[in-house]
């Protein structure tokens, strides 16, 4: 036996000190491998929408409401279904308006006691009872585990599960026991937790998302150009702490940064009244998609806010594009264009009317210099980011639970494309002097995104690092951007809408051909049959015609709206991508309202041949392999190679 094998033994041993114990749990580790895999879910592009997609999180996206009518379609009306599904989801609100109306009597809850057991008992039979038991909420581990199992033939049985339900009534736990039951259904439906890319911007709270992803049990992210910067702006990133907060309230959503993550903006409301105190910034009026809770503001101080830090922003990101030609965007370092005594801008060698010349801050000799109000400005905004605790551990949770791509149960996940040319090979890009291209551009960037933030202050690879961050946001060849440019300052200064195209990288068309899905699929290594593709970034308009199914059933986008910014274009509020043991399904999600039924329509969109059980899946090679070495254990107890440990 290899010496390095021995020692991992002597550690496996650790655990398992045993022959005993390590056959038990070989014989664990195989009975698990044959029960059906878990359902994963898949969202993309939630932007902030924090009630949308925490009911489809709490609601499984419909599948709860499926399984209610399920298990009690035939037996209780629509109604009471209804009533049903909403307590799983918000438990403590329908406790509390019982209450109100004096509806929760103790016969109300005998009654949903044995619902939720009953459909406890339906979503917990394709886990082992060891797994379930983990899941138990410690208070009433006991409890529910007896009346997840309990043997109704006989009649003995029966009055003890009767018993049970009313000793938990009399001694007045009732409503705790409801909502740990809720609870855990909702931790039993969803196995695991695919986010594809950006959780940040436009919508209201995205910090209310990322409190609820840090508290699901299995979540991978891969990130998106939006969570890029604000992974960026927690850098220190000047340009992209200037897009952050100009997004945020170019959209009105002041509570995420303020209430949120304790962001000062007073210095900024401050320089910009003082600035433009005579400018109405009729081209930067916010648009009012949610009202503000916790902080109101005047429209026409925002409109000022809006115009100083996109002003702020278009300077420092032409600072960047000139440290770094290798960008290739000097044509972007628009202010630089302005022609001021003609109050025109050229962009791409034509010459455009500026629709907005009131630019008080910016020098006509030297464009894209920051004044000195600018700089104090920038540096008092930048220590609000880089001082966040909240923020800061939201953008750590990012990292540890995310990254450019994941590859999973032959689904390979990422935002927005794999930058490809129009003859379909894959684009290359230099960085440091090396040519990068398909998988090997994903795995670099996704390096450059962690020096940027882990690497200590001071290492010149940090400020490269933290430059590229920003490339990421709207660069022609960033991954999880995927179009030529950015033409945020044209839609602000020029009234031609043909300037504010931009155009969508080959991948696009190219990747809706299963061909070239094939061609990506073989570059990550996953096989070609029986893969898939999953991505968001570009909104599927189904009024349009579209559908998030492409390329034979290999790719699903399925970013399709959740941000209401978007539901005028696509007709939806978007998808959640659902994979069971038996089938992959699509629920389609309606604009969210409050109060109302907001149960997604679920369609089946690919039945598995065979049901995929967990030995099938990437878990099922893993426990495989740890079964391989825990029988090298046991027969290197049998052989004396180690001494077993018996008491």
């Amino acid at each position: 036996m290899i010496l390095r094998d021995l020692a991992y033994l002597k550690l496996l041993a650790r655990e398992y000190p045993s022959v005993k114990e390590a056959s038990s749990e070989i014989i664990n580790l195989t009975a698990i491998q044959g029960l059906p895999k878990g359902t994963e879910y898949f969202f993309s592009d939630l932007h902030g929408e924090h009630e949308a997609f925490i009911h489809l999180l709490r609601s499984s996206s419909g599948i709860i409401r499926e399984k209610i009518k399920e298990t009690f379609g035939y037996v209780i009306p629509e109604e009471e279904q209804e009533a049903l599904a909403n307590l799983i989801y918000y438990p403590e609100n329908a406790l509390r308006q019982q209450d109100n109306t004096g509806k929760a009597t103790d016969e109300w809850k005998r009654i949903n006691i044995y619902r939720l057991v009953e459909i406890c008992k339906v979503v917990s039979s394709k886990y082992t009872r060891s797994k379930v038991r983990k899941k138990l909420p410690e208070e009433f581990a006991y409890i529910i585990d007896e009346l997840l199992h309990v043997d109704y033939k006989g009649e003995n049985k029966r009055v003890y599960y009767s018993e049970i339900i009313r000793s938990i009534i009399d001694i007045h736990i009732a409503d705790k026991f409801l909502i740990a039951l809720c609870h855990l259904i909702q931790n039993l439906t969803i196995d695991s937790l695919h986010i594809i890319g950006d959780i940040f911007d436009r919508g209201p709270r995205a910090d209310l998302i990322m409190n609820e992803l840090m508290q699901f049990h299995d979540v991978d992210i891969q990130w998106g150009n939006h969570d890029i910067s604000w992974m960026g702006a927690a850098t220190g990133n000047r340009a992209c702490i200037c897009n952050v907060l100009r997004i945020a309230i170019s959209y009105n959503s002041f509570d995420v940064l303020e209430d949120g993550y304790g962001i000062n903006l007073r210095p900024l409301s401050m320089f910009a009244a003082n600035v433009y105190k005579h400018d109405p910034c009729t081209r930067f009026v916010p648009h009012i998609l949610d009202e503000n809770i916790y902080d109101v503001v005047d429209p026409g101080l925002v409109a000022k806010m809006h115009k100083a830090v996109a002003v702020m922003q278009f300077k420092i990101e032409g600072q960047i594009i000139r440290r770094h030609p290798e960008y290739q965007m000097d044509g972007r370092r628009l202010l630089e264009q302005v022609d001021f005594e003609h109050g025109t801008v050229k962009v791409d060698g034509k010459t455009y009317k500026m629709l907005d010349m009131s630019l008080p801050t910016v020098d006509p000799k030297d464009p894209l210099k920051l004044t000195a109000e600018e700089e104090e400005l920038l540096h008092t905004l930048r220590l609000s980011f880089t001082h966040s605790q909240l923020l800061h551990k939201h953008v750590k949770f990012l990292y540890s639970h995310g990254a450019m791509y994941k590859s999973c149960n032959q689904n390979l996940l990422y935002h927005g494309c794999i930058p490809m040319k129009e003859d379909g090979t894959f684009d290359t890009m230099e960085l440091f002097g090396i040519s990068y291209s398909g998988k090997g551009l994903m795995d670099i960037i996704d390096k450059l995104v962690q020096s940027a933030y882990f690497l200590p202050e001071g290492n010149p690879d940090k400020a490269v690092a933290r430059d590229f961050m920003w490339y990421l946001w709207c660069g022609e060849k960033s991954p999880v951007y995927g179009k030529d440019k950015m033409t945020t300052f044209e839609h602000y200064f020029i009234e031609d809408k043909n300037t504010y195209k931009e155009v969508m990288n080959p991948y696009y068309q190219l990747s809706i051909q299963e061909e070239y899905c094939d061609k990506i699929l073989e570059e990550f290594g996953l096989p070609t049959k029986n893969s898939h593709i999953v991505n968001g970034h570009v909104p599927v308009k189904i009024k349009d015609g579209e559908t998030p199914v492409k390329a034979g059933g290999k790719l699903y986008i399925i970013d399709g709206g959740l941000s209401k910014a978007y539901q005028s274009k696509t007709g939806i509020a978007g998808y959640t991508l659902i994979y069971n043991s038996r089938h992959l399904a699509l629920a389609e999600h309606k604009p969210f309202c409050r109060g109302k039924e907001n149960t997604p329509k679920v369609t089946i969109v690919e039945k598995m041949k065979k049901r995929i059980m967990v030995g099938d899946t990437d878990l099922g090679a893993e426990l495989m392999e740890k079964i391989r070495d825990l029988k090298e254990l046991v027969n290197a107890y049998r052989e004396g190679v180690l001494k077993e440990k018996i008491y």
